[in-house]
């Protein structure tokens, strides 16, 4: 067995079962197809790899090789690989992803060029109107060119989807593997919430002393940002509300909040069919002074219990709502008990519990509680993601 098969559905099911046809031209960005793969692979992918002649000068086919399973395919002979994989044929993958892709391959798969390995591929995929993906990635001053600005805005015309680039550095880079994988779950995985509008808050609230300084706490919102992304690729319609100076991605509605009494208000017209709350909201606010409080000599401040969001949202009856709750210094009994009590206490239909200790960056260990069962994880936060929207949906 292949090492990769180690790997495959390690993260996620989403793509368990698709093929996908991984076109890699002859960017110096193809040096990271190799991590790109994996990934794709750990959500539960089969990855096909077709490669120019100029990608194998950047990374070598062994390597590629070694990231799928699969030996790539670099020239087009007797077995039409191009059709059996890109054209109207019972075989047919999945999606043709194009990661990275030059302005050189671009333009020809606009003008319908078919001389390489790739470039034929695309053209099978657009006969077939099989499911087109493309990671441009080049220098700026190609990327901005008009004629490859039309060419690019020919395909999309086709029907083909862009990812990306960013823009640093003056060049136009391939897309944040994040990005790539999230965008081809979006299209190709189950879509087991499509039509379903989910709105996730995370991050910290801000609590202003004066206007300069303000109460807060240590919340990073990276697993609300995980729970947003699994939504988005599990075909929802999901807006992430965010705490302020936190990275958010962009494939999702966004908007920031700064107080408990900004939130409660956002919150009080908040429409989604599920609503997930890990934000980490101040229990306390106080009466914020003008202007910047001098330093030089000692200051008291008096805080006062803050509003409780969870309460504001339970009053939309039609929405399925879920809490989190964290706690440090106590046993996982108590963590359960007092757990249960916030549940009671504002109608949730789950929460998830954790004690501070056990939260690491990107692993965490839980208690997951709904009226029926309690389960115990322990893992990675998106493998949270992915376990709390299977519940959701009864598969766990």
């Amino acid at each position: 067995m292949h090492p990769i098969n180690e790997i495959r559905g390690s993260i996620s099911k989403t793509l368990a079962g698709k093929r996908i046809v991984l076109g890699i031209t002859g960017s110096i960005a193809a040096v990271e197809c190799v991590k790109l793969a994996r990934e794709l692979a750990r959500h539960g992918a089969e990855i096909i790899p077709v490669m120019s002649k100029a990608a194998t000068k950047i990374v070598h086919p062994d390597a590629i090789h070694f990231a799928t399973g699969l030996e790539p395919i670099i020239e087009l002979d007797g077995a039409v690989k191009h059709v059996e994989l890109c054209g109207d044929t019972s075989s047919q993958a999945d999606l043709l992803l194009i990661a990275p892709a030059t302005a050189n391959t671009i333009s020809k798969i606009s003008q319908g060029i078919d001389d390489t390995s790739i470039t034929t591929m695309a053209s099978c995929a657009l006969g077939s109107s099989m499911s087109i993906m493309i990671v441009p990635a080049m220098h700026n001053s190609m990327y901005t060119h008009d004629i490859i600005t039309e060419n690019i805005a020919r395909l999309k015309k086709a029907g083909v989807t862009f990812i990306g680039p960013k823009m640093e550095e003056k060049k136009a880079k391939m897309a944040a593997q994040e990005d790539i994988v999230t965008a081809i779950c979006h299209v190709a995985g189950p879509k087991d919430l499509e039509k379903t509008k989910i709105l996730v808050i995370t991050g910290s609230s801000q609590e202003p002393i004066d206007d300069i300084r303000y109460i807060t706490n240590f919340s990073t919102g990276r697993t609300g940002v995980l729970l947003a992304q699994e939504a988005y690729r599990r075909g929802a319609d999901v807006e992430l509300w965010g705490g302020k100076n936190m990275e958010l991605p962009g494939y999702v509605k966004l908007k920031e909040f700064g107080s408990v009494s900004d939130l409660d208000k956002m919150a009080s017209s908040a429409r989604a069919d599920i609503i997930i709350v890990p934000a980490a909201i101040s229990d306390f606010t106080l009466k914020s002074r003008k202007g910047k409080i001098s330093s030089s000599k000692a200051m008291k401040i008096k805080l006062e219990p803050a509003q409780k969001i969870l309460g504001t949202l339970r009053k939309h009856k039609n929405t399925k709502l879920i809490g989190f709750k964290a706690e440090t210094g106590i046993s996982s009994k108590e963590l359960e008990t007092r757990a249960l009590k916030r549940m009671r206490e504002h109608g949730l239909d789950m929460i998830v519990a954790n004690l501070l200790e056990d939260v690491k960056p990107e692993t965490t260990k839980t208690l997951i509680i709904t009226p029926k069962k309690i389960i115990k994880f322990k893992g990675q936060k998106i493998e949270l993601a992915n376990t709390i929207y299977d519940i959701i949906g009864g598969k766990a």
